[in-house]
């Protein structure tokens, strides 16, 4: 049977694989981002929610970090900055 996971393209391909899926994921998160900053209203959006999220996100990237995975690593940087921000600004603006 053919293993797709191994050999040199495979390992590519899945890496390339991890960044689109982290890039997505990632960029879930700018429109909220941005509606806050430009709206600098932040009423709708739960302060728990994000306080949990960016601890896991934290965690996601110290893992990524050991493990030196860089998808995992530039994935849950940048969502670490956008969730970041948008619990500043809900900090902020409440």
């Amino acid at each position: 049977m053919l293993d797709i996971t191994e050999g040199p393209v495979a390992s590519s391909a899945i890496t390339v694989l991890g960044l689109v899926a982290g890039c997505l994921t990632t960029a879930a998160f700018l429109p909220q981002f941005l509606k806050a900053w430009h709206l600098r209203q932040t009423r709708d959006i739960s302060l728990s929610m994000y306080i949990t999220f960016c601890c896991g996100v934290l965690l996601w990237l110290v893992y990524g970090v050991l493990r030196m995975d860089i998808p995992v690593i530039a994935a849950n940087g940048v969502t670490l900055l956008l969730a970041a921000g948008v619990l500043a600004l809900k900090i902020r603006f409440g």
